[in-house]
Formats: structure tokens, sequence, C-alpha cells
């Protein structure tokens, strides 16, 4: 792959599918104002810096348990003050060169509020948590918002990473990876002691869908799941999504590739979480998700799972307006019993 071929797939098919993504799936007000955009990175912090065993973490197993990461101290780079809620930009770290930038907003008055994970899919950033209306809208009824990006996506892309490989190259590291971060964090959210641990969810769009869908099945912290456009059905989703530029295709479907990801396949681990609150939710005209592994996920959704397929006559701002967009999730884990 030349040096212009690795140009190309790096600015101009991520720019391509995240457009269609905030297009089809992403509230408007979720959208970066100008004025809103997120401060530069800071300085990596020695104190966060973890430490690297031999055979870290587990990329076959979805579970952070049979894994060996350990988390570094918290580096709080940045608080602010909002009429309604308060925001910290922290940084955690649990691998080496991989910081996390996480965004936990707070609703005021509120003494240890549920909490809602934010997770949306590659290739997004982490600006949107630095907006003032989402932060406010995903606080809205009383529950805390944590956002941060998977492996490979935003910030989390850097040198000494190669630029042939990238999020879908890497498919089984950047799900596996990104399962583990999300415990992770639930784990750091935990040892603050200011949160609800019985009552969290998680908003995931896209491969933070897929992702959101993994880390609930391997862990029951995770009680309700707003999930738009999961990834899944990995021999059907190669086939035919269009996330996958057509040159590269053949590259991913090969037997290898493919039992590499079984366990990493949310058709396998939807049907498991009949005791959670899950709405799943596509758009009958994505070509990121194509119909077949639609099906295939919304087959494996279990009985009781609310499922909305979006039509032109239906669509999602019709049925989630932007005001409303995270009310059903916050509702979940704030009446959680």
């Amino acid at each position: 792959m030349t040096l212009l071929r690795n140009f190309r797939l790096f600015t101009l098919m991520p720019a391509a599918v995240c457009l269609f993504a905030l297009l089809c799936f992403a509230p408007a007000v979720a959208q970066v104002n100008s004025a809103a955009t997120a401060p530069a990175p800071a300085q990596t912090n020695p104190a966060t810096v973890a430490p690297r065993p031999e055979n870290l973490e587990s990329w076959s197993d979805i579970s952070v348990a049979s894994s060996h990461l350990r988390s570094g101290a918290a580096f709080v780079a940045q608080k602010d003050d909002f009429p309604t809620f308060t925001r910290e930009w922290i940084q955690i770290q649990w691998r080496e060169d991989d910081p996390i930038y996480l965004v936990v907003m707070v609703p005021k008055g509120v003494i240890n509020p549920p909490s809602v994970l934010y997770l949306y899919s590659f290739p997004s950033e982490a600006d949107r948590f630095f907006d003032e209306s989402f932060g406010k809208l995903a606080t809205s009824h009383g529950a805390a918002a944590v956002g941060f990006v998977s492996a490979l996506t935003g910030h989390r892309f850097h040198p000494p990473r190669a630029l042939s490989e990238w999020f879908v190259s890497e498919l089984q590291e950047s799900l596996a990876t990104s399962t583990h971060d999300v415990q992770m964090v639930l784990n750091y959210l935990a040892s603050r002691g200011d949160f609800d641990m019985q009552h969290v969810g998680m908003f995931g769009e896209g491969s933070g869908a897929t992702i959101a869908i993994l880390a609930a099945a391997a862990d029951p912290r995770i009680k309700a799941l707003d999930l738009l456009a999961p990834w899944g059905d990995w021999p059907g989703w190669i086939a035919g999504s269009s996330v996958i530029p057509e040159d590269e295709r053949a590259l991913y479907a090969t037997p290898a590739f493919l039992k590499r990801l079984e366990g990493l396949d949310p058709v396998r681990h939807l049907a498991g979480l009949y005791d959670r609150s899950i709405w799943l939710q596509f758009s009958a005209s994505s070509p990121m998700v194509p119909k077949a592994s639609r099906d295939a996920l919304w087959d494996a959704a279990p009985k009781g799972a609310k499922v909305t397929l979006y039509q032109p006559l239906l669509t999602l701002r019709s049925v989630r307006p932007d005001e409303h967009f995270f009310d059903w999730i916050q509702n979940q884990v704030t009446r959680l019993p």
C-alpha cells in the first residue's frame, strides 16, 4: 500500500463515514460549535502511566478479568462549571502509549448520581463532549454522563502506529481493548465513590454500540443499552459494509481474520442480555450496516428488547427529537429499582 493510498484511507474514508453517521444518527445538539472545541491534549502525566506486564491482555476474551491491566493515578487536566452541571477532563491510562481522555459531566444537586457512558463510532473525536449543550442534554434527567473514544480512534491513533493500520484492519484489537476500556472506566468510577454503580447505562453508536454490547455481556454493572446501528455479524458486515474500502474488503474476509472475531461478535452476546433494558435501532438506508447483518442482530435481540427500524417516513428525529435525544437512556438508569 503506497503512502498516497494510506493518506486517502485515513482522510477521505473516515470523513465520509463520519459525515454519514452525523447525518443519520447524531443529534444536532451533539455537533460541536466552533467555540466549543476540546482543549489541546495535556502532556502525559508520568503518574498515570501504568506498568506493562507481559501478556497484558487477551484480545479473545471480552472480560477484563482475564487481563493484567492496572490503572495508574487519574490526572484531572481541567474542571469547568456550568449552570446545571460540572465537567472534568481526566487523563487515565492502563496501557503504555495509550492515554484515555475521559470527560465526566455531573448534574448539580444530585448526590451519587447514576451514570451513562457515551461511546460514538469510529472515526469520532472527543470534541462533542466539550460542547456545553451536549453536557446539559446528557445530564438533564439527573444522570452523570461519561464520554471517551475507542481504541485506534481520535487521539488514540498516533505514532508509532503504522498508517496502514486502522480500526477495521485491527478489528480484534480495536473491539477487545475498547471493551476492556469500558470495564476499566467503570472500575475508575467505582473507585471515586461518588457514583451509584448499581445504576449504569451505556449509549453507543456504530462500533461504539458493538462495544457497548460486548461490555454489557462481560460486566453486569451495565444495566441499560441505547444502541444505534451496531456493527456485527462479521462475515456479512465485512462483505457489505460501506465502512470498508472495496480494495481492502478481501483482506478482511479471510477465514483467519474472521476466526479472530468469533468471540467478539455482538450477535453471539445479545440474546444473553435478556435481563437488561435494551433499545436497538437501525436505519433502513444506512450502507454502514448491510441488511443481512442488521437482520442477524435484530433476530439476536432478547425478548423484551425495544427495536426500531428508521424508515423515510419514520425518521430518527421524529422518534428522538434533539432536545430529548438522551431521555430514554437517562430514564432507564434513574428509574432502575
